[in-house]
């Protein structure tokens, strides 16, 4: 498992709407997301991500290894859950860097960077509850689960998933 130091976090930025393609556009990246996004669809999130509030929203690029290659994605954004404003998060890795470590060590950085934002005391992830490795991870870091829940993702698909909840500030 790489060490987090091994792993960097940089701005998801104009140049990466390729990395969107790659992990959106696939059935098999998809699969716990219900489905592939078209390509009209992923050109939408691209513009959205680039163009997303740097106060409500923290997207970044995974980058690893020494030429700092570009294997996935990992985020945080502002969202209503159960009438209270909170951190939901969500990362995606290419297949080949999968199993690894690499989300974990992201989403490690990413936990660091959004605790500093002292906005929302909570930080939540939904990850299907078929899809083992996010679910592992989120255990890994120390989420607390919460119990499965029916989500709508995409707008009008709605999927079983585990509700986890990261304290971001536990001596409240």
């Amino acid at each position: 498992m790489p060490r987090v130091e091994e792993v960097a976090l940089r701005p998801y930025g104009e140049g990466d709407l390729w990395l969107l393609r790659r992990v959106l556009g696939e059935p098999d990246m998809t699969r716990y997301l219900g489905g592939s996004e078209s390509p009209a669809a992923i050109e939408a999130r691209h513009h959205r991500y680039v163009t997303a509030d740097p106060e409500s929203n923290g997207l970044f690029v995974i980058v690893s290894g020494p030429e700092a290659e570009a294997v996935g994605w990992v985020g945080f954004w502002e969202s209503e859950w159960r009438g209270e404003l909170v951190w939901e998060c969500g990362w995606n890795v290419v297949p080949e860097m999968q199993g690894r470590g690499v989300a974990t060590a992201a989403a490690a950085r990413m936990i660091a960077a959004v605790r500093d934002r002292r906005r929302h005391r909570y930080l939540h992830a939904f990850p299907n509850v078929a899809n083992a490795a996010s679910n592992a991870l989120c255990r890994t870091l120390g989420f607390e689960l919460i119990g499965a829940e029916e989500v709508e993702f995409p707008k009008g698909h709605f999927m079983r998933c585990n509700d986890w909840r990261f304290d971001l500030d536990p001596g409240l």
